[in-house]
């Protein structure tokens, strides 16, 4: 593909302001485009939401980013955030199963243990007695790709995937760990179980390359003020630097003109096909791209949003699957079938606020809850012990928060806010003891907020790229390719500017070894 779009003076329009569109239009900048960034919605930060609560300011959205990935937080660092990056106060959760809060295992790679040691305590006897028994099966071939739940039950029995690797799994992507692709939520793993005839065997040679490479400092890392305004310090740059963020402006129509196309670089015509704007209108609307030079005869994209027509040399689509769909359907209809396919998970987060003379919780950072225990909740973070700049704002007050809502779970998320922080409430009460009344609630609901990793996804990622590289100046980012978590998105907005520069070894990278995204602790 012919290098374009990220020159010195290339207008570059990215399409949508999460952490990866802003991700991408800072890098953007860094490499002298000019970048133009459309939201659809009234802010930027996508799934990263500062907000607070009883005057303590929180997360409403993630929480915490993976620090072993370089990143998220070198990009906070590059935005001025590098004072404010805070780890984790504690690093130990629980797991409430079979009747009881229970230490969170060690020794295990996203719940698979390399020993049935490793669980002892979170499973029955049978569980153990179970894992014991795959030094003695035949190997497993994986293929191109298996379901984490159905190979890791087969080797090691349902009970390790109900009670350990589903609640680790469903707290990354609310999905389900029979359905989720190993080759793409778990890669390591399933590196290690194409060469290995154990699993337990494949788990202990991760663990000792781990311990061999052993990476210092801590695994999560959290922002003071809440790691929602890593987004809104990437914006302010974005706008120091001289890139324009326009928010309630969402994209209609994407189209390319130029030679080779039906349309020219500066052809103005309507979104519907209709009476075209006005020539004053669109004038304004593409000034700059005119002004630089570059008329009739330059291959380009067309971006409509609003009453809006502007003219770019690339663009970057950087929202959500079935929105990229849409926007791809004219000119890579190939590439939008795959994204149409994309599934979605909706969650909520209920965040509470009490005080501090009021409770006693147990210690660490919170807990997870296996589905198969038949609870509402999947999750709570009890926030004020998580982090410390939360206890900070305010020692009188402290911060719990819950999480529902899984793959396919619709009828929990239809209730009316008041009846979420009700279960809530009942089910902290039977995981801790917690009878006091909140001071503060907050509902705060993520509707098709995760996309879903199934089998094959790999390979469907692949094909999309495969077709939008086919497009010269235009790329694809965000969490429906290579991965869910905050360094995954970035990462892969970065592979997309190279991409645009003419360079697909990021993208080939990503593609084949997606980033795997870490469960920090309960109730990301």
């Amino acid at each position: 593909m012919s290098a374009t779009g990220t020159g010195t003076g290339q207008h570059v329009v990215v399409i949508g302001a999460g952490i990866a569109g802003l991700a991408a239009a800072h890098r953007l900048l860094e490499r002298g485009a000019r970048v133009t960034v459309l939201e659809a919605s009234e802010r930027v930060g996508g799934k990263l939401l500062p907000g607070e609560i009883a005057g303590v300011r929180v997360d409403l959205g993630a929480e915490s980013m993976l620090a072993r990935r370089p990143e998220a937080v070198a990009l906070a660092r590059e935005v001025g955030l590098d004072g404010r990056l805070q780890p984790p106060a504690t690093a130990s959760a629980s797991i409430w199963t079979r009747g009881a809060l229970r230490p969170m295992p060690k020794g295990h790679v996203m719940g698979v243990p390399g020993t049935a040691a490793a669980l002892s305590g979170v499973l029955s006897e049978e569980g153990l007695a179970r894992i014991e028994r795959d030094a003695d099966l035949p190997r497993t071939e994986v293929g191109d790709d298996v379901a984490v739940g159905e190979y890791v039950a087969g080797r090691l029995g349902r009970e390790v995937v109900d009670r350990l690797v589903e609640p680790l799994l469903g707290g990354v992507y609310a999905g389900d760990a029979y359905r989720i692709s190993m080759r793409s939520a778990v890669p390591q793993l399933y590196q290690a179980a194409r060469t290995h005839d154990s699993l337990t065997e494949a788990v202990r040679e991760i663990q000792a390359k781990a311990a061999a490479n052993q990476q210092t400092g801590p695994v999560f890392m959290g922002i003071e003020g809440g790691v929602g305004t890593l987004p809104l310090a990437v914006a302010a740059s974005v706008r120091a630097r001289g890139g324009e963020i326009v928010t309630g402006a969402p994209v209609t129509e994407l189209r390319r003109v130029g030679p080779g196309t039906t349309r020219d670089f500066d052809h103005d015509d309507s979104p519907a096909g209709g009476s075209g704007p006005s020539r004053a209108g669109a004038g304004a609307a593409d000034h700059g791209d005119r002004a630089a030079g570059r008329g009739g005869h330059h291959t380009g994209w067309r971006v409509v949003a609003g009453d809006r027509v502007r003219y770019a040399d690339a663009v970057i689509v950087a929202v959500p699957a079935p929105v990229a769909a849409a926007l791809l359907r004219a000119e890579a209809p190939a590439a939008a079938a795959g994204l149409a396919a994309v599934e979605y998970a909706s969650m909520a987060l209920i965040t509470l606020a009490y005080r501090r003379a009021d409770l006693a919780l147990p210690e660490g950072s919170g807990f997870l809850v296996p589905p198969v225990d038949g609870r509402t909740i999947k999750a709570s973070t009890f926030a004020s012990q998580k982090w410390g700049w939360i206890a900070d704002e305010d020692p009188d007050v402290v911060v719990l928060r819950t999480s529902v809502g899984r793959y396919g779970e619709t009828e929990v998320l239809g209730r009316a806010d008041g009846d979420l922080v009700d279960v809530s409430r009942q089910d902290l009460r039977a995981a801790t003891g917690l009878a006091a009344d909140p001071v503060a609630t907050r509902v705060t609901r993520w509707t098709d907020g995760l996309p879903q990793y199934p089998v094959g996804h790999h390979a469907r990622v692949a094909r999309v790229r495969e077709h939008v590289a086919g497009l010269p100046g235009l790329a694809v980012c965000g969490a429906q390719y290579d991965g869910v978590g905050i360094p995954a998105c970035i990462a892969s907005a970065y592979a997309a500017v190279d991409q645009l520069g003419g360079d697909l070894a990021a993208v080939r990278e990503l593609t084949a070894h997606p980033v795997q995204s870490l469960h920090g602790g309960a109730g990301e």
